[in-house]
């Protein structure tokens, strides 16, 4: 909805539906895959006035000067996800992506009638387009990529960071439609050839995890999922709280009837019962030295939302995220974030053409 996504901090109510990670008024949004002006204060820690904590999001803006705001969401204050987020985090997404979902893939998109001969590619909630910008390069042939988003300020960058050619050169077109996955439906996917999203499954229910295998396999489209939370996280070197913080971290990403680090085992059921093959490949963001920025901001939203998760932890988070911070700038400290990446391959119905 990454969508971004799920990285940091999440809210059960206000969700932003992709990231990182849209489609028309009608139909899809993440994660995902993730506002403009990054807002830091202080430490990052949860519970500020001044930045909303999203799921998946990291770093956002929002109220009524938020740039590019919903001005038809009676939520005025709806959180938006950051682009220099999803900037910051889009080098270590590619490098996490599980590049060995990518050979069947490739048969199966190889074996689909095509309209007009281009592979059709809706990707829900596609933030600034950073799931196209790694895929596109690695597929053979013409194709039409539909980008998904409900924040058109997003979907401006995706557009202007769209890429021109697909692995054999061949054309690489975009559209834009803007709206909320949740109301995606076999019929929005009519002439599909593939749905993708990144950082986005653990920023929905089961139930919009269901809708989405639903519409998937009614229209006899692959999916191909990225980068969705596993719940687990490695320090080096380690300290006696990051166990407790990663603990409040993943009960905060399942606030409300969100799935967090519970989307993967769900989606695979979901897809399962839907009659998709599924497999699953682990995806891990690898952050060391070179990465600093990047865990930097990490920390501070992961930090943030277990503080917002469980309060009576505020007083040893100033001192625990300052040591994390400090180590982290002097290129001492590494982390390995886990995440899953899931290819779910329907039974053909003749849907996609």
């Amino acid at each position: 909805m990454t969508a971004t996504g799920s990285d940091a901090p999440g809210q059960g109510a206000p969700r932003a539906a992709g990231t990182g990670t849209a489609g028309q008024d009608v139909t899809p949004s993440g994660t995902g895959a993730a506002g403009d002006g990054v807002q830091r204060a202080g430490t990052g820690v949860a519970g500020q006035d001044e930045k909303r904590v999203v799921p998946g999001a990291g770093p956002t803006t929002s109220g009524s000067d938020a740039p590019g705001r919903r001005a038809d969401t009676p939520d005025d204050d709806m959180p938006r996800y950051a682009p220099q987020w999803l900037q910051l985090r889009e080098g270590a997404d590619a490098a996490a992506r599980a590049a060995d979902l990518l050979d069947p893939l490739r048969i199966r998109l190889a074996n689909l009638p095509r309209r007009g001969g281009d592979l059709v590619i809706h990707d829900l909630g596609c933030g600034t387009g950073s799931m196209g910008r790694w895929l596109a390069p690695r597929l053979d042939g013409a194709q039409h990529w539909v980008l998904h988003d409900r924040d058109p300020y997003l979907l401006h960058f995706a557009t202007v960071g769209s890429p021109s050619a697909a692995a054999d050169g061949s054309r690489v077109t975009v559209t834009t439609q803007r709206g909320d996955i949740s109301r995606l439906t076999a019929d929005a996917l009519t002439g599909a050839s593939l749905v993708t999203a990144s950082a986005l499954l653990d920023v929905l229910t089961r139930e919009e995890i269901d809708r989405l295998a639903g519409a998937c396999a009614d229209a006899g489209v692959p999916a191909l999922l990225t980068l969705s939370v596993a719940g687990r996280v490695e320090f080096a070197p380690g300290d006696p709280l990051d166990a407790e913080f990663a603990e409040a971290f993943n009960a905060h990403q399942r606030r409300g009837d969100l799935l967090g680090p519970d989307a993967i085992t769900a989606a695979c059921e979901v897809f399962d019962r839907h009659g998709a093959t599924v497999r699953v490949h682990p995806s891990p963001w690898r952050l060391g030295p070179d990465e600093a920025a990047l865990t930097e901001e990490w920390l501070r939203g992961w930090a943030g939302a277990a503080v917002e998760q469980r309060p009576d932890l505020a007083e040893r988070a100033e001192s625990y995220l300052r040591s994390r911070l400090e180590a982290c700038a002097a290129g001492e400290l590494s982390v390995v974030v886990h995440h899953s990446d899931v290819l779910a391959l329907p039974r053909s119905t003749g849907g996609a053409k």
